[in-house]
This record gives C-alpha cells, structure tokens and sequence, in this order.
C-alpha cells in the first residue's frame, strides 16, 4: 500500500481562520488625507494575505484530492491483485485435490478388485499427498488471512493518518472501508472452501482406510483358502525357485564344461604332456643336516681337540655347527646356509682325509674348500645355463644361480627346478606357437631371489624381479618372475606360462616332500569338507589326496546336485587348502533295486 503524505504549509491554520473569516470593513473616510492614505494601504495589505491565504487553502485540497485519488487507485489495484491470486491459487488446488480425488477412487476400485497388497501402499500415499496438498492449501489460505489482516491494519493506519488532513477524505475512508468489506468477504469465501478440502481429505481418509479393511479381508479369505499365512506362501515360493535356479544352474554348468572340454581340454592335455616328458632331470633331497662319515671312532677325540679348541675353531671360522652323537662312525654338520654347510663339510673331510686337525690347518682348508665351493657353484651355473640354451646372463645373476646348486624347496633342488621349469615353459610355448626367448628365461630365473641371504627384505618373487631389472633384463622376463606366486597380477601370456610350468615342476608326484603329519592332516581336512555336505554317505581320499571319491545317497541327490556338489566341493577345497598340484573331485551316485526270488 503506498503511503501518501499531505505537507500542510507553516501557520496553515492562522491562514484557514482568516480565510474564512471575513474582512473587516473599509473604515469611513477620514478627513485627514494622510490618515486616509495609512488606512487605504492597510486594507491592500489584508486584502493581499486573504487572497494568499486562499490560494494555499486550495493548494491543500487539490493535494488532499490528488492524495485521496492515487491511494484509492492503489488500494483498488493491491485488492484486486490479491483477490486474484487467492482465486487462482484456489481454483487449481482444488481442481488438483479433484483430479487426484477421482484418481485415487479408480485407483482403490481397481487395487480392490485385483486384491493385491500393493494398493495399500499407494493408498496410503495418495491419501498423505492429499493431505499435505490440503495443509499447503490451508497455508495458503492463512498466507492470504495474514495478508488480507495486514492490509486491513494499513488501511485503517492510513484511514487514521488521513483523517487528520482534511475533511474531503472522508469519502476516501468510505471507499476504502467498502473495500475491506469485499475483501473480508472474498477471505470468508476461502475459509469456506478451505473447510470444504478439510471435508474432501477426511472423506479420503475414511475411503482409504476402507481400502485397507477390504484389502485385509481379502488376504485373510485368500489365507483361509490357501491353507497358508503370507510368509509361509513367500518361504514356499523362494524355495521352489531356488530349486529351479539351482537345476538351471546345473544345466548350464554341465552344457558349459561340456563345451570347454571339447574344444580346450585335449589340446591343453597335450601341450602339457608334450613340454613334460622332454624334461628329464634327477632330483636331490637335502635338509639343514649333512653327514660325514668317519673312518673310526677315535676321529671323532682329535675333531673336538684339547678341551674343545679344534671344534670350537672349526665352528668359530666355517659358521657351521658340529655335532657328535653316539652314531658310530658319523658325525653331523648343521647349517641353515647349504652353500656354507657344503663348505664346511669340505673342508672337515680335508682335514680328516689329511690327519692333522688344528686351529691354523682348519684355517687353511676352509680357504680351500671355499674357493672350490666356488668353483663348483660356477660350474653348475654354466651347466644350467647350457641346458636351457641361455648364454647372455649377467655374472652377478650367474654367481646367484650357482649358488642355488646347494639350496632345496620342501627336498627339491632348486637349481634342477629352474631348470626342469624353463624346459616345461619352453615346451608349452613352442607348442602354442610363441617365440620362447622371455618364457624361457623368466621361467629360469622365477626363484632367483632364493639365493639372497635373509638380509634381502621382501618375498623372494619380488626381490628376484628386482634383481633382473637390476642387472639388465627386460621388464617382460622381470614380470614373469614377479608374477608367478600371483603376488603382482600376471598381463602376459609368458607370465601365465611361468605359473604353469612352476605347478607342474613342484606338483608332480615326487617332486617334493612333506611331512607325514601334514600330509595325514591334508587328506582329514579334505575328507571332512566332503562329508560336511548334505546328503554325502562315504568319502575316501585317493592318490595321496589328488582324488577324493565322494559317495552320495540316491534317494538325497538327484543326477544335477551330484554335478551341483561336486563343483561345491572342489571350490570349498580351493578356497580353504593349500596343496601341490590339483585335487579331482568325483562324485559316485548308485541306485541298487535288490529281490530275491523264492
């Protein structure tokens, strides 16, 4: 609402007094000419204020007319346009909560007659729409109410201000209070329709929850019919089709295995037999314990020496530890280093050999025995590298190669493992078609990090990758050896090849030695992750643990969960166990009809 201001000009109502009142009269000529000339000015005087006087009065009405008309056109206006928007605001609520009435009807006809459980959620829904249209709507209409009651006290402000101004806006403050009285009718009309929605959104709300009452009903008569409460029919349904998905699955597995094994599983078979039987590599057992045998007892007194001196010594200069039991004939060096172990029985066989056994002697057939330690570790190395047709190594990798001569995996020689590893990868490369430069040499050098001391921090793929990138090879030969125990992703077909030729070196049967508590405990743990399965009557571990026969009841499983569980027993064995080479599970299904006849 714009305000409007009247100035009243200073001493206004001196003028007002003397504009209405009249003027005095022209006093009676006076016979003294001067008097009359005082008196005749006086009066033109009087007469000029009056007139100004009158002027500033009009001046004032025109501007109290003039403010009268621009608040009264405003006031018009700013009703107007509230009416109108209250209007509209009105018509499309309701329209809407209509709209939505009629489709939340059919909607809760229709979610009746199909029966289903749905149309209480979308009831529900519909029937909170509704309700937060009607609260948004009452908003509104208060909104309004507030804006209409603000309206109202600046009017009756503005009535109060222009009241004091001038009697000719009376008929303003009539005008507006007529105003007022349209707008508080129009403000009753939307306190009606709003108590209307109210009357719609409680009529929605009782249909709705006679939906519920008849959506109810009818789950209660479809449980009496069924003979099965909601839960039991969804438990009932999952498991039916859990069997299904199951068989399907079984289905799908066999047609899939199938397949592979006709196209992949004869040529894998023979590219793996093929590279196998071209190695032919003897296999060294040695532990942490070498024995030297003695030609007599008596030795055994000038070994130990005078008070201990010369075993002490022996022990102090080769770091390889003396022990003498009651093995007659024998005596037992203990290292955990084999290229130091194999020194130290060198050089004690050489003083043996020789009779004199002292400090300054031990001294000087460990340097001896040292040097052709050495020699032989080279040697060995050059062996290596000419069966598997290697002739570019760096020296520093064949010192570490040979050095591997002496050194075991669980009672392999880990120098024939090289070996034996390159000729499997080299085979399956030139049966698949591959140039075998880089499987060839990531294959032989895989487990060169075995031959670092424990001061070499990490496992010894990874510092053995190190190594060959350290010393000049490709980054191809360094990511097969990097790869195959899977501690780096492998992304060639090289390093996949090194993995394979790796499994079948150490899983061959013999090719490594475990202890027999291990062993008993692995074939236990693989017959009890069988016959924890269901249905499962007889297991027996077979081949050292590399078959497990399974034997199920008939009558429990069907030809599909035989396949289903074999499968189960496999992965479980992958996923839990740690064992050379591969596990064949079979599962046996046998169905026996026994009469006798009489």
């Amino acid at each position: 609402m714009r305000e409007t201001t009247v100035d009243r000009p200073a001493g206004g109502a001196h003028r007002q007094s003397s504009a209405s009142t009249p003027l005095p009269a022209v006093p009676a000529a006076s016979a003294d000419p001067e008097e009359q000339n005082s008196v005749g000015r006086a009066y033109g005087l009087l007469s000029t204020e009056a007139t100004a006087a009158s002027e500033a009065a009009d001046a004032v009405r025109r501007a109290a007319t003039e403010a009268a008309e621009e608040l009264r056109r405003q006031t018009r206006q700013d009703a107007e346009q509230i009416r109108a928007d209250a209007r509209a605001d009105a018509e499309r609520t309701l329209a809407a909560a209509r709209q939505r009435a009629a489709e939340l009807a059919a909607q809760a006809q229709e979610q009746v007659e199909l029966g289903r459980v749905k149309a209480t959620q979308e009831a529900v829904a519909s029937v909170a729409a509704d309700r937060r249209e009607v609260q948004d709507l009452e908003r509104k209409v208060r909104a309004a109410g507030d804006a209409l009651t603000q309206e109202q006290q600046a009017l009756a402000a503005e009535r109060r201000r222009l009241g004091d101004d001038h009697q000719s806006l009376e008929s303003t403050r009539t005008d507006l209070q007529r105003r007022v009285d349209d707008v508080e009718q129009e403000r009753a009309a939307l306190d009606a329709q709003a108590a209307e929605l109210a009357h719609r959104a409680e009529e929605l709300a009782r249909r709705a929850a006679e939906v519920d009452a008849a959506i109810a009903a009818q789950q209660q008569e479809l449980s009496r019919i069924a003979g099965l409460t909601a839960e039991d029919a969804r438990a009932e349904l999952l498991s039916s089709q859990e069997e299904v998905v199951r068989r399907d699955s079984a289905l799908m597995i066999r047609r899939v295995e199938a397949d592979a094994q006709r196209t992949a599983k004869q040529r894998a078979r023979a590219i793996v037999a093929d590279a196998i039987q071209r190695v032919a590599s003897d296999q060294t057992a040695q532990t942490v314990v070498a024995v030297l045998h003695l030609p007599a007892d008596d030795v055994k007194g000038r070994i130990i020496g005078r008070e201990g001196r010369n075993i002490r010594a022996f022990e102090t200069i080769t770091g390889v530890n003396v022990i003498i039991d009651d093995t007659p004939e024998a005596v037992l060096l203990s290292c955990f280093d084999p290229v130091r172990r194999e020194i130290g029985r060198i050089t004690l066989q050489t003083l043996i050999d020789d009779g004199r056994i002292h400090p300054h002697r031990i001294e000087e057939a460990y340097e001896r025995a040292r040097d052709e330690v050495e020699v032989l570790c080279q040697r060995a190395a050059e062996d290596a590298l000419l069966a598997v047709r290697i002739t570019d190594l760096h020296p520093e990798l064949v010192s570490l190669v040979g050095r591997l001569k002496y050194r075991t995996s669980y009672g392999q020689n880990v120098l024939g493992h090289l070996v034996e590893t390159a000729h499997i990868a080299r085979g399956m490369a030139a049966e698949l078609g591959i140039d075998p430069t880089v499987v060839n040499r990531g294959a032989f050098l895989h487990d060169i990090g075995k031959a670092l001391t424990h001061e070499a921090q990490g496992s010894h793929a990874i510092v053995g990758a190190e190594l060959a990138r350290r010393f000049g090879e490709s980054e191809a030969v360094a990511h097969c050896i990097e790869a195959h125990h899977d501690e780096v992703a492998p992304s060639t077909v090289e390093a996949v090849l090194t993995q394979a030729a790796d499994s079948c070196s150490g899983g061959r049967p013999g090719a490594r030695r475990e202890s027999l508590e291990s062993y008993v405990q692995r074939l236990e743990q693989i017959e009890a992750i069988a016959a924890s399965k269901r249905g499962v009557d007889k297991v027996f571990a077979m081949q050292a643990g590399r078959e497990l026969r399974v034997m199920v009841k008939p009558d429990v499983v069907d030809d599909l969960a035989a396949h289903v569980l074999a499968r189960e027993v496999a992965k479980q064995i992958e996923e839990e166990l740690t064992y050379p080479g591969q596990v064949r599970v079979t599962v046996i299904r046998e169905s026996r009809a026994t009469e006798i006849a009489r």
